[in-house]
């Protein structure tokens, strides 16, 4: 259950709570190793009033974020942690502001977990083996991962609308090619590398802002093509470390938006509950399509 809970994590959760622009500084940046991933330091020059500046790149990046009313996916998925390496297929199906269905399949076993979200709650159905059903409210795997997050920023996450971005912008530095972007907020810091011609993510390191937990997260974007006018990252790698390491690589296989949902499946009714004592969530039954 676990190794469920991380993977859908990464596939979900990455999001943390932030607070509005303020001024920005010039930087110059060193990096050097922490455990097994790495550590941004920022050494500040004399500070300049460049207001102007973060509202370009505020306006950009919100010009790029992809607007959609459904996205169906197909995504490879490799897990490597220090006890456990495994590939698995993830098919995903999103209905915007209302629901998320994820089927997670094993080969040669087919599909071994489907997982139910919406707004407020978080429904995982083991279908192979002991078949179970798990109620929860969406705050288990706010809890789980102690990182706050909302179902609107999970598709953000899905679709690959930019994440981390309304922290308090502290510093950049730009090139003819890349700006990175330095910011900060209630949880992490966020170096982001963006394209300086149009804006798309490349990179994003996180450290906590808190040094004590010495949790750091490592996530590059690339394989871009053009989709409804927009640009899609087909493939992202995911580095995650504190006490243990853990990585994964997402590779879109299949990608559409605003098309009708591919991967919708009911609820059972005669599963037996893992937690019986639980208030069962009001979900909406779907007819099963796949």
């Amino acid at each position: 259950m676990q190794r469920i809970v991380k993977i859908v994590w990464v596939i979900l959760v990455l999001t943390s709570a932030c607070k509005s622009v303020k001024k920005v500084q010039i930087i110059e940046t060193q990096i050097f190793k922490k455990d097994t991933a790495q550590t941004v330091v920022i050494s500040e020059a004399p500070k300049v009033d460049s207001a102007a500046i973060v509202k370009d790149i505020m306006t950009k990046l919100v010009k790029r974020k992809i607007d959609f009313t459904s996205f169906n996916a197909k995504i490879n998925v490799d897990y490597q942690s220090a006890e456990n390496t495994q590939k698995m297929t993830a098919y995903v199906s999103l209905k915007k502001d209302s629901a998320l269905f994820v089927k997670i399949a094993v080969s040669p076993y087919g599909v071994v977990e489907n997982i139910y979200v919406n707004k407020d709650s978080v429904i995982l159905i083991r279908t192979k083996g002991e078949k179970s059903i798990q109620y929860s409210a969406i705050s288990y795997l706010q809890e789980t991962t102690n990182i706050p997050f909302d179902f609107s920023t999970l598709q953000d996450i899905l679709v690959g609308n930019p994440i981390f971005l309304d922290s308090n912008i502290v510093s950049y530095k730009s090139n003819s090619t890349q700006l990175l972007v330095y910011l900060v907020g209630n949880l992490f810091k966020n170096l982001v590398t963006l394209d300086n011609v149009d804006y798309k993510v490349m990179h994003s390191k996180l450290d906590d802002v808190d040094d004590k937990r010495n949790r750091t997260c490592d996530i590059t974007m690339s394989n871009y093509v053009p989709i409804n006018g927009h640009q899609f990252a087909t493939y992202r790698t995911i580095s995650v470390s504190e006490k243990s390491k853990l990585d994964i690589s997402l590779d879109f296989k299949q990608y559409d938006f605003n098309n009708p949902l591919q991967y919708r499946f009911a609820i059972p009714t005669n599963y037996k509950p893992k937690n019986p004592v639980a208030k069962k969530p009001v979900a909406k039954k779907a007819a099963s399509k796949k």
